[in-house]
């Protein structure tokens, strides 16, 4: 891999027709997820007609993060210790031991870049060949210098001049081109959690940007085809993907997130950070209710000094400091919908994911100020998930599980050897690559 820019290591798709064991790893700002799981062909379900595969979850590991902020790596030996422990826990709850993984990105300022490239057909019909030719060209549609891409998607065909083609193999034509979606990351951000998953002894199998995988968690195959927006609202970031005509067309990113809900709690009530997530979680809103300047909450003091009693304080007041942070992000997140292909969608809806989306009330407030239908989304179509992960804060983890049943519609150059310990091996080029980057 160069030194400064390229294509992230992309996985073999799963067989349509064969069962596989896909270990996930979604290192974020306030936790870390591991899930093992095995995927297994089952016929296409009414609501996720796309998906190939049942997905059966065997080992599940999560525990708090640290090291992180917004998503990028700050101390590498406090990430390592985390990441080791999910995973820990994931393979003793599975009993299996792993030697890759499938990671999510939400950090390095995710962007999308669209582009096209043509080539013309030798023979008279448009070939499998041909089709990896023209995905080839369009990969190498050079990144910006420093960034990364994660995911290079064809979203649309055109045969001599005519878009909007759907399926090109066995067509007429004399020239081929492609409209391609690149998501690109900073390579310093990426760079970093690779080590950090390396470090665990573990093969980065392949990078995805975490609003892509939540969308495909938690998506119906209408919504995504009618037009939606999926908002990842994370601890430290939060992340936005487009999908129209059931694919993946935009990403975006910024950099504030739930923990900054809390912070600002911390320093409203003046109590610790860990009192102020607590207080967040049982009693966090963004609606105003009849008996709120009634209704009284306990707050911890900041000192440890058991003989300082806690102070009380309504709810009116905490959703006094809470709204005006969460209207921040949702205005932030309306004028980026406004400036990305969302905005020629009208039909399109928004759905939430991620921890921070579920503040009492955030679906109606959110509604109010985008414009849109909005729900809160939560995984579909995965059994043995634990109760405590069904919710939004799970949609990117299982969403990772999803992914390998769609990274067929990827272009990726195929690795010349399956060999992973040989020195020309793929471990060999991520190290290598890793190398570079710090040399």
């Amino acid at each position: 891999m160069s030194l400064h820019y390229g294509l992230t290591p992309k996985m073999k798709p799963v067989s349509p027709r064969r069962a596989a064991i896909v270990a996930v790893l979604d290192i974020g700002t306030s936790k870390v997820v591991c899930l093992i799981a095995r995927l297994r062909p089952a016929p296409p379900q009414n609501v996720l007609r796309r998906r190939s595969h049942g997905i059966e979850i065997l080992g599940i590991g999560h525990t708090g993060a640290a090291g992180i902020k917004s998503g990028t790596v700050v101390n590498l030996g406090e990430a390592e210790e985390v990441v080791r422990h999910a995973v820990d826990l994931a393979e003793r709850s599975a009993s299996v031991q792993l030697e890759s993984v499938v990671l999510a990105v939400s950090a390095g300022r995710l962007a999308s870049e669209l582009y096209a490239a043509s080539v013309n057909i030798a023979g008279s019909t448009i070939t499998e060949g041909d089709i990896s030719r023209v995905l080839a060209a369009g990969s190498r549609h050079s990144v910006r210098e420093g960034r990364i891409a994660l995911h290079s998607l064809p979203i649309g065909y055109a045969i001599d001049g005519v878009r909007g083609i759907g399926e090109p193999r066995g067509m007429l034509a004399r020239q081929f081109a492609v409209d391609m979606h690149a998501v690109t990351a900073d390579a310093a951000a990426m760079r970093n959690l690779m080590l950090v998953v390396e470090r665990c002894h573990l093969t980065v199998e392949t990078m995805v940007a975490a609003p892509y995988v939540a969308g495909l968690a938690v998506l119906a195959d209408d919504e995504a085809d009618l037009g939606a927006a999926l908002i990842d609202m994370g601890a430290g970031t939060t992340t936005t993907a487009v999908f129209s005509g059931g694919r993946f067309i935009h990403a975006d990113s910024f950099a504030v997130g739930g923990m900054h809900v809390t912070m600002d709690l911390a320093r409203g009530l003046n109590t610790r950070i860990a009192h102020a997530e607590r207080i967040k979680t049982l009693y966090g809103s963004v609606l105003s209710g009849g008996s709120d300047e009634r209704d009284m909450i306990a707050v911890p003091p900041v000192s440890d000094d058991e003989r300082e009693p806690p102070q009380f304080v309504s709810r009116a007041r905490l959703v006094r400091i809470i709204k005006p942070r969460v209207e921040e992000i949702l205005e932030l997140l309306r004028d980026r919908l406004a400036a990305s292909p969302f905005q020629a969608e009208p039909r399109a809806q928004i759905v939430l994911t991620g921890g921070a989306s579920q503040l009492t009330g955030l679906a109606e407030l959110a509604g109010r100020i985008l414009g849109r239908p909005v729900r809160i989304g939560r995984p579909l179509g995965v059994s043995g998930l634990p109760d405590a992960a069904k919710g939004p804060a799970f949609a990117v983890s299982t969403g990772l599980l999803v992914y390998p049943q769609t990274a067929h519609l990827e272009h990726f150059e195929p690795r010349r050897t399956r060999h992973l310990m040989t020195g020309t091996g793929y471990v060999a080029r991520v190290g290598r690559w890793l190398r570079e980057g710090f040399g």
